[in-house]
């Protein structure tokens, strides 16, 4: 089968065949239908990014993924064959990851897509949403507090609006002025240039880091996206930053409010597996909204 690789010696992801994957007692095998692109697969990719995960001669990219579930473990009672699903590979190594034309997972890690929502645009899910919702988690209780969401028209950002908005946050989006419409339709408050030390809690979906720590109030609250490079501490303000982990009942929740339109799908394209460099080169370059789909 075919799988997405990042190999010694390459700068952009290579195509690559690798031997067919076996389901373990607790694992679920899926017929790719889709598997999203990440901007933390375009650095992995890269040399600078195979270092920095200490990555082996193979590294298989990916982190989600939408399929059909071909084969279940003996253990597995929550998925059958059949059923289609979208689950996440939180793992960050190894040589069999998302995408690739069939993708092993943890039964833990997935969750069936529920009626509405369309299989393919599933794969675009499970990533973003589920860090929104355990970054906006480690924020604490809203309590009346004011909240800024860096990067609120990206990936992150924009699940992290929605998601902070209905968890009671009074939630303003920093993005582009094109973000605005978006932003707004979750009913927050947009800013193109936030004023600084003004808000109780930041969510540093654009990982400005430092730059997004100045828009805190002494005592308050920084969450950011990047664990492996905490911002230091600074005014008191309590600092951390999230680490997605697979959770499927969050999953699966978070699956369901797609549905109703609560949570936005936003789909930026889909290309097939083989064309992965240039889909890769694409969010490169940046400016991209929604996530692009590899469809074997």
């Amino acid at each position: 089968m075919r799988s997405v690789h990042s190999l010694p010696g390459h700068d952009e992801p290579q195509v690559v065949e690798v031997p067919t994957p076996q389901a373990g007692p607790a694992q679920v095998l899926i017929e790719t239908l889709a598997a999203a692109v990440n901007p933390v697969d375009v650095f992995v990719a890269t040399g600078a990014g195979r270092g920095a995960v200490n990555a082996g001669e193979r590294l298989g990219l990916g982190w989600d993924v939408s399929g059909r579930v071909l084969a279940v473990g003996d253990q597995v009672t929550t998925i059958a064959v059949g059923d289609v699903v979208a689950g996440v590979d939180d793992v960050m190594v190894g040589e069999n990851r998302a995408q690739a034309d069939l993708v092993l997972l943890d039964a833990d890690a997935v969750a069936v897509v529920p009626d509405g929502l369309d299989s393919v645009d599933a794969a675009s899910i499970p990533l973003n949403s589920l860090t929104a919702a355990q970054a906006v988690d480690l924020l604490g209780d809203p309590d009346g507090r004011t909240l800024l969401v860096t990067g609120a028209g990206g990936a992150v950002g924009g699940y992290a609006v929605a998601l902070a908005r209905s968890a009671g946050w009074t939630v303003t989006g920093l993005g582009r002025p094109g973000d605005e419409e978006f932003v707004r339709s979750t009913g927050a408050d947009f800013t193109a240039d936030a004023e600084r030390a003004a808000y109780d809690a930041v969510l540093d979906g654009a990982v400005l880091q430092q730059e997004g720590l100045a828009f805190v109030r002494d005592g308050g609250t920084f969450v950011g996206v990047q664990p492996s490079a905490q911002v230091p501490t600074e005014r008191g303000i309590t600092v951390t930053a999230v680490k997605v982990v697979r959770d499927a009942s969050r999953l699966a929740e978070l699956l369901a409010r797609s549905v109703t339109g609560e949570l936005a799908v936003r789909v930026a394209g889909t290309a097939p597996l083989a064309d992965a460099a240039t889909v890769y080169a694409k969010i490169g370059s940046g400016g991209q909204r929604g996530r692009w789909l590899l469809v074997p």
